[in-house]
């Protein structure tokens, strides 16, 4: 496997080329990518986009296919798609996702989750949209996979309050109605987050306050 240049990094990985044109997303600080390809794999088989991956040497790695195209967030930024529709499909791939009948369910109703779907995740390729970045996918239940991409939208933009909701009330509008006890349980995987300072875990109570303003009625 012989690597190519560093083409991108988040807070967890970076992510490089390959020399095959694949690429390979290498995890820092002793994290594994353990059990990410068989979520991926899982959810391949039952339709849902998301980049086609191979088993790695080492456990820190996950190979996957290289996509163009943006993603949803520089899509947003450039203006080549509104915030209704991002919000829009964003509620879309979170149903749908949630269609799918999980690995191995606890409990009945447990469905796949992917508990970071926002708009740095998903490349709007050129094939459509294609959700990335599954290191935080578990089982469970959808509403708090929901009040998950609601409560990350929402404490990102929280200091723009009429784009928050243009992306948020079509999110909600797409959604089951959020439950204080997802919301309650989102804010409390967000806060012990240790990848986040402090200045963002301060914004999540706003962040909860933002949601509830645009919820439908």
């Amino acid at each position: 496997m012989e690597i190519g240049e560093l083409i991108g990094t988040g807070r967890t990985a970076d992510v490089w080329a390959l020399k095959d044109g694949r690429v390979l997303r290498r995890y820092r600080d002793g994290l594994s990518a353990d059990g990410e390809a068989e979520v991926m794999t899982h959810l391949a088989e039952h339709g849902y986009p998301v980049p086609a991956v191979w088993a790695a040497e080492r456990p820190e790695d996950l190979i996957m296919e290289r996509l163009g195209g943006p993603t949803m967030l520089d899509s947003l930024l450039a203006g080549t798609i509104s915030p209704a529709a991002a919000g829009e499909l964003l509620a879309e791939l979170l149903r749908r996702l949630h269609e799918i009948p999980p690995r191995a369910a606890a409990r009945a109703g447990d469905r796949m989750l992917h508990l970071d779907l926002h708009p740095d995740n998903v490349l709007l390729t050129a094939h459509g949209p294609v959700v990335i970045d599954w290191s935080t996918a578990a089982e469970g239940e959808p509403g708090l996979d929901n009040a998950m991409s609601a409560v990350i939208l929402a404490q990102a933009l929280h200091d723009r309050p009429d784009a928050a909701h243009a992306v948020l009330a079509p999110l909600l509008r797409g959604l089951p109605p959020l439950t204080d006890r997802h919301l309650a349980q989102a804010h409390a995987r967000r806060a012990a987050n240790p990848t986040l300072s402090a200045e963002e875990v301060a914004r999540l109570d706003d962040a909860l306050a933002l949601i509830r303003a645009c919820a439908p009625r």
